[in-house]
């Protein structure tokens, strides 16, 4: 079981994961609820939690077919906070003639050239 926290892969049946302590609960891709990793259904709808052996293909044009319900209204009733700021921007792209050369040249941290 990956760790939400710091992806540290622990075994299935951890209650707390190896690498940084963090308590290792799952939500079910249903309705939300939080169970711990060992169980097999969820308690509030009846959910299967446990990988089926043979899954559908995903349709990435269709999020709602793989956004687990609850990440989604959390989404929706949190858009204004999670919306960017669009902003007009210049970007400058310069390439310097020999960089490579006269970066071999340098230490790191120094700009003047080894004598």
């Amino acid at each position: 079981m990956e760790c939400p926290k710091c992806q540290f892969e622990n075994r299935q049946e951890a209650k707390f994961c190896l690498s940084c302590g963090t308590k290792l609960e799952l939500h079910c891709i249903q309705c939300g609820k939080r169970f711990p990793s060992a169980a097999v259904f969820c308690d509030e709808c009846g959910f299967r939690l446990t990988v089926a052996s043979e899954t559908s293909p995903i349709d990435y044009n269709q999020p709602q077919s793989y956004t687990p319900k609850y990440l989604a209204d959390k989404i929706l009733t949190t858009r204004s906070s999670i919306e960017g700021e669009r902003k007009l921007v210049t970007v400058l792209f310069a390439d310097v003639a020999n960089y490579t050369s006269m970066a071999e040249k340098t230490r790191p941290g120094r700009s003047s050239p080894r004598s």
